[in-house]
């Protein structure tokens, strides 16, 4: 039986705009993503066809799941385990400014060794593993379900490479983009991704991670 999941990343924050990297940091979302919000719970409210939703606890993805949920009619339910990777001392700062206060730990970052873990953070290999795991009660839950899931960018990745089967260490050349739609169909199997990247539903362009819009 199969169980589908659209998972979506929550909209544009302030930080998001300047690559500055949130990790755990309960940041809210800016304007433009609240806008963002509001254009992909009109278009989840006209789809209808969601059982329930999920969404992590961090409030850019509550305030991203919050419009749809009330328009169908739906709770909130929200789950610790689908927060971003956590980036411990890295948080708060962007590339250069981690460059700048921790060099050798930078260097090694580019690296793009899954088991590099930030001071104080989360390596790549236990957040992914984190993740995995935080969708199989979910699913199992919900047999032959049609769910949505609000989670972050990394998230989302970790579920594309769950899916397509890649290694951590792989370079990613697949969006995460703000507010998209990504349907992964999960069965006894395994999981298998039905879209990805879906922005259709924004009438602004969402270009965060250097991906534009489309179709």
């Amino acid at each position: 039986m199969t169980t589908q999941v659209l998972f979506i990343r929550h909209g544009e924050t302030a930080w998001n705009a300047i690559k500055r990297i949130q990790g755990h940091i309960d940041i809210p979302l800016s304007e433009h993503g609240v806008l963002q919000a509001e254009q992909l719970g009109a278009r989840l409210a006209r789809e209808g066809r969601i059982d329930t939703v999920y969404s992590s606890d961090l409030q850019r993805a509550r305030q991203t799941a919050q419009p749809f949920a009330s328009a169908l009619g739906l709770d909130v339910r929200l789950s610790e385990g689908l927060r971003e990777r956590s980036y411990g001392a890295f948080q708060g700062h962007d590339s250069d400014e981690i460059n700048e206060k921790f060099p050798a730990e930078y260097v090694e970052w580019q690296t793009c060794d899954p088991g590099f873990t930030p001071p104080e953070g989360e390596s790549q290999r236990v957040f992914y593993y984190r993740v995995v795991h935080a969708m199989e009660p979910i699913v199992a839950a919900h047999p032959g379900g049609r769910i949505a899931v609000v989670a972050h960018g990394g998230v989302l990745d970790c579920i594309y490479r769950f899916a397509k089967k890649l290694p951590l260490q792989d370079a990613r050349n697949w969006p995460l983009l703000n507010c998209s739609v990504n349907v992964v169909d999960y069965d006894g199997d395994g999981a298998k991704v039905v879209s990805w990247g879906d922005v259709s539903h924004l009438a602004t362009d969402t270009d965060d991670d250097d991906f534009r819009k489309r179709a």
